[in-house]
């Protein structure tokens, strides 16, 4: 029996031993806990402050940009008329080439059918009179 009492001590002291160190752990804890309270409370101060200084630092900032968004809005849309108009010009310039072009084009055809007929009336005139009587 001498070596069941020797584990029950042995366990039982680790089971005391680790119930100790968790206490005193957590008192560790709760101590760090009390002590950092004050710490966190300045670093979330600093934190508002920060953030309060920096909108206010960036307010002008922010107006000043939406004045330019402003500006930079009315310049791009005179340039979009201006852009939209040229491009009105350059389509209305190509219709008018295309229309001269398809004009001679359509010249150049029909001078080129009468050509053909005519040489083709000319052939067939000169073929009937080379054609030698049978009678």
């Amino acid at each position: 029996m001498g070596l069941t009492s020797f584990f029950k001590n042995l366990f039982g002291s680790a089971k005391e031993t680790s119930v100790d160190l968790a206490n005193k752990a957590e008192d560790a804890f709760e101590q760090a806990k009390e002590e950092a309270a004050p710490l966190i409370n300045k670093a979330e101060t600093f934190a508002e402050e920060s953030f309060a200084k920096a909108k206010e630092v960036s307010e002008p900032i922010i107006d000043s940009a939406t004045e330019y968004v402003s500006q930079a809005k009315d310049i791009a849309s005179e340039f979009v008329e201006k852009a939209s108009e040229s491009i009105s010009d350059v389509i209305d310039s190509v219709k008018e080439k295309a229309s001269e072009f398809t004009g001679e084009a359509k010249t150049t055809t029909t001078k080129t059918i009468v050509d053909l007929s005519e040489e083709t009336t000319t052939t067939t005139e000169e073929i009937i009179n080379k054609k030698p009587a049978t009678e």
